[in-house]
């Protein structure tokens, strides 16, 4: 049952993402910016619906009063595909840095451009990284919400974490809170598979880190709350979920994590 709803979902799920683009189109390319962006998350909401009518996954948020007014840099942990879109319905004007090569996706790639996502070159140095920070100063003073992966690309559940430190130097550059977010979409949408599992989870929005400290102190700190927020969970959501088929490095964590209870208790 689960393979054929898995099949069901991204048949639906790819289907609304292509069709919408196309016939959205005229409007989204015509009317303001802002304005377009009601059609990316409207979709994000449409995939919520359908991953829980067809899939049977839910999803609650807790902490939404952590977001602060006005530009911020979001720091959620990077598990799945869901994590790039679920959030942009809660958003204001949210903008993304993301691989050059998106920007070349036919469609996708027009759309992104609307709405002045911030191509790099994952190899750059130098100017090119420059650029990219005087490009990413100019939407954020308009107010917009930078999101941005600390680990750079998607890791399974109880992985063992590696940060990259340009979140550090964003950070330091860009004189901004940083609001961490621990959640476990992958282990009902994993990476690199079709196959897609029923239940709930929680995504936990933790209290801004605001901007002054020392860049190597704010890069510890991320790290040390974002992963103690992250092994909670992962506790949280086996318990409350104990169908689910759980990748190595979640099983292997989660024994680290159940002595280390035992010997405090």
């Amino acid at each position: 049952m689960i393979a054929l709803r898995s099949v069901l979902f991204n048949t639906i799920f790819y289907a609304n993402l292509i069709i919408r683009m196309i016939v959205l189109s005229p409007y989204y390319f015509v009317v303001p910016r802002k304005i377009a962006y009601a059609i990316p998350k409207n979709w994000a909401r449409s995939n919520h619906w359908l991953m829980r009518v067809i899939v049977g996954t839910t999803f609650e948020i807790e902490g939404l009063e952590n977001l602060p007014d006005g530009s911020y840099i979001l720091a959620p942990k990077h598990q799945s595909f869901w994590d790039t879109y679920a959030l942009l319905p809660w958003l204001k004007d949210p903008v993304y840095i993301l691989k050059r090569e998106l920007m070349w996706i036919p469609l996708f790639g027009w759309y992104a451009k609307k709405q002045r996502m911030i191509p790099v070159d994952r190899g750059a140095r130098g100017k090119v990284m420059v650029e990219v920070l005087k490009r990413t100063k100019e939407e954020l003073s308009t107010g917009r919400q930078l999101i941005i992966y600390p680990e750079g690309t998607r890791r399974p559940p109880g992985a063992e974490p590696l940060y990259k430190y340009g979140i550090a130097r964003m950070y330091r550059d860009l004189n901004l809170p940083v609001v961490p977010i621990a959640m476990h979409p992958g282990l009902f949408w994993p990476r690199r598979s079709i196959r897609r599992y029923p239940g709930h989870f929680k995504v936990k929005i933790l209290p801004p880190i605001m901007p002054g400290m020392d860049p190597d102190a704010f890069f510890a700190h991320l790290i040390e709350v974002s992963e103690r927020a992250s092994d909670e969970l992962l506790l949280e959501t086996v318990a409350q979920n104990p169908h689910l088929p759980l990748p190595p490095t979640a099983v292997e964590r989660l024994v680290e994590l159940r002595k280390l209870n035992a010997a405090i208790g």
